[in-house]
């Protein structure tokens, strides 16, 4: 699928630069994922990094818009031409954009959740998922450019891997009756459940390499 899909977009200066467009998204992702967790592990104050954070995200959700006009453009002045790159392109750039706002989640747990993590038992695993979904970024990105179906299907094993173990988190928490506070075990569950997110859209815009337009969005 991809090979063609890179040909279309060489082949349609409007669409080359739309893909363009997405790895920019990508990259803003990417940094913000890295800048929320830095917040998360005390390492900086929210207050540092919140409005660029913020701006970041909006700059994000200002390329899917150009994306889309782009696309809708294209389709517009050559009907029928490109029509699978163009919803290829149109549903990764989705999944782009929704990474950028579960980044913004792990910051707001980081900003008003005060206290330390105790519990070795969730912390730790949590700490293994998160350096585990920062390594995807660099594979998907690699495995969209390239085209490369091995990177794809690594991608697509972490975030498998990632999935089991968020909800084994938020399983046991359910049951878990220690004297853990419910704040911190709020906490525990939010993050299980952003990476978890963060993750299966990684994976999703790595189908976009491994399979058909018909198997996106099903990561």
């Amino acid at each position: 699928m991809l090979r063609q899909l890179l040909i279309a977009f060489k082949g349609s200066e409007t669409l080359d630069n739309a893909y363009d467009e997405f790895t920019e998204m990508l990259e803003y992702a990417e940094w913000m994922f890295d800048r929320a967790n830095e917040v998360l592990r005390r390492e900086v104050e929210p207050a540092e990094i919140k409005d660029s954070l913020y701006k970041t995200d909006q700059a994000i959700n200002t390329l899917i818009r150009s994306i889309r006009r782009k696309i809708i453009r294209h389709l517009t002045i050559n009907p029928g031409t490109e029509v699978g790159a163009s919803m290829v392109l149109m549903s990764v750039a989705k999944d782009a954009e929704r990474i950028g706002d579960y980044c913004k989640n792990v910051f707001e747990v980081g900003q008003f959740y005060k206290e330390d993590f105790h519990v070795p038992g969730y912390h730790e695993p949590l700490e293994e998922i998160r350096a585990n979904t920062q390594k995807m970024f660099a594979v998907v990105r690699e495995a969209f450019n390239e085209s490369s179906v091995k990177k794809a299907d690594k991608a697509a094993a972490s975030a498998a891997k990632i999935r089991t173990k968020c909800d084994m988190i938020i399983e046991q928490l359910l049951l878990d009756a220690s004297s853990i506070s419910t704040h911190e075990a709020v906490a525990y569950s939010l993050l299980a459940r952003h990476y978890k997110r963060v993750a299966a859209h990684l994976a999703n815009i790595a189908s976009a390499v491994r399979g058909k337009i018909e198997d996106l969005d099903f990561s």
